[in-house]
């Protein structure tokens, strides 16, 4: 009897240890030759072992794919207790997370890939830096959909010649410039639309030759086009009726006609002046839309527009559809290099690229976000390697300034390193007692499922040699 109790202590110590305090999961007892209460016992501590490695695995293989970027996996072990409630818990964090990701994607896709504008990211359920990272997403979504259908707006009615119409949506950084450069041109359009229609008029309706059209403020191309129209109409009423057809045809948005009318002297400079306008309007609407159907629609990031000999408001426009691709380029790209990292379990990278207005509030969020899964990381590994590895009990994780799914997930890791504490200290204490001949202890900790068999157990066997221990 006595060598099957030192045999038993031999194999509980050692599955303990290895269990408990080196982290070897899989450890079974052996003990031969027992029988009765020995062999339940043995039984239930091998069961414990079993019960405690499965769960264990199937966590740490649900919490390594999720740190993988791999959500299709749940906790599927049965338990009980705190392991269940751990259990629910992160099997409800991988669903929120698979949700948050689907929607995220969905809405990234339908508007920088397929162009489709007023999607919205719906995710149920979740709360803190999820809820606002969501909110952040479905507000980036909804301004830019509310400027770019604006900006498309007044745009096309310039293509079609109505220049009654200005961007009116509030904008911030490149966004206001481009507003305001449009707006401006739209003005500039319109005092010149109606100059160049009364000049028009006079010589191609009533026949009132030597008219002046008069444009304030104007420089560049379209100063250079409203004296090319002044000239243009004190000149014969064949040129000017030539010149006004193409004119009118370039306010409609065909680029299609040049001025074929034989001229010489300033209407054959004007002739030629007004060709090379429709040359450079047609190029840069060929590259303008290039880079738009590039950018906004086929998502290939990285695109420049290239309009050769445009000066004035013309080269600011295309220094302002140029400037804004690339920066959308670099903060999209910026964006994308960090998402993915972190997608791959790297928390090292943050974003870095200068921004403004809603970007900038992405930026911080998405930065905010790292540092937290980077400290909430850190601190789990500790209090994991601590207690699972270094049996180093009593370790707690510390993540300042989380909330939501991450706090109750810290605080669930907290609950059960501290209670695994407190339950090996108190089996400990009372086996050592025990072992040191010492009957009058008995595990009085509160304890539940497995541990709470082990407790029964063992203080069933210090009661039965508390009893063998008076009558001998």
């Amino acid at each position: 009897m006595v060598e099957q109790l030192r045999t038993f202590a031999a194999e509980v110590t050692r599955v303990a240890r290895e269990v408990g305090t080196e982290g070897r999961l899989g450890g079974q007892a052996e003990v031969k030759g027992v029988d009765g209460v020995w062999k339940e016992l043995t039984g239930n501590v091998n069961t414990m072992a079993a019960n405690l490695t499965t769960q264990v695995r199937s966590i740490a293989e649900v919490t390594t794919a999720v740190a993988c970027g791999d959500l299709s996996k749940t906790i599927d072990v049965q338990a009980q207790g705190e392991i269940s409630e751990l259990k629910l818990t992160v099997n409800s964090m991988v669903e929120q997370l698979r949700t948050f990701a689907a929607e995220v994607t969905r809405v990234a896709r339908e508007v920088g890939t397929e162009g489709r504008l007023g999607g919205q990211a719906e995710v149920k359920g979740v709360d803190g830096t999820w809820k606002e990272l969501t909110d952040n997403v479905n507000t980036m979504a909804a301004n830019l959909t509310a400027q770019v259908r604006d900006i498309a707006s007044v745009s096309k009615a310039v293509a079609k010649g109505d220049l009654s119409k200005k961007i009116s949506v509030e904008v911030k950084g490149e966004m206001m410039d481009l507003k305001h450069t449009i707006n401006t041109m739209v003005d500039q359009l319109q005092e010149f639309a109606t100059e160049v229609s009364r000049v028009s008029l006079e010589v191609g309706t009533e026949g009132k030759l030597g008219g002046q059209a008069v444009v304030k403020d104007v420089s560049g191309t379209w100063k250079e086009l409203t004296d090319n129209v002044n000239t243009m109409a004190s000149n014969l009423t064949t040129q000017v009726r030539s010149i006004a057809e193409v004119t009118t045809a370039v306010a409609c948005g065909d680029l299609s006609k040049t001025i074929e009318v034989q001229a010489q002297g300033e209407i054959s400079e004007l002739k030629l002046t007004v060709n090379s306008m429709v040359e450079q309007l047609r190029t840069f609407a060929a590259e303008v839309t290039r880079v738009a159907r590039e950018v906004g629609t086929e998502g290939k990031l990285g695109g420049q527009a290239h309009v050769r000999g445009v000066d004035g408001t013309w080269k600011e426009l295309t220094d302002n559809v140029n400037t804004m691709a690339a920066n959308l380029t670099a903060q999209v790209r910026d964006i994308a290099s960090v998402s993915k990292a972190v997608a791959k379990g790297d928390l090292s990278k943050k974003i870095s690229v200068e921004v403004k207005g809603e970007m900038m509030d992405l930026k911080h969020t998405i930065n905010t976000m790292v540092d937290q899964l980077q400290e909430f990381a850190t601190e789990v590994s500790r209090v994991s390697l601590e207690v699972g590895t270094e049996g180093k009990l009593g370790g707690q994780a510390v993540v300042k300034d989380v909330s939501g799914t991450w706090k109750e997930l810290t605080d669930n890791v907290n609950t059960m390193a501290s209670n695994l504490t407190t339950q090996v200290r108190s089996i400990a204490e009372v086996t050592t007692a025990v072992a040191c001949g010492d009957l009058s202890k008995t595990i009085e900790v509160q304890a539940q499922g497995e541990i709470s068999e082990l407790k029964l157990t063992v203080n069933s066997m210090v009661e039965q040699l508390r009893t063998f221990a008076a009558e001998v």
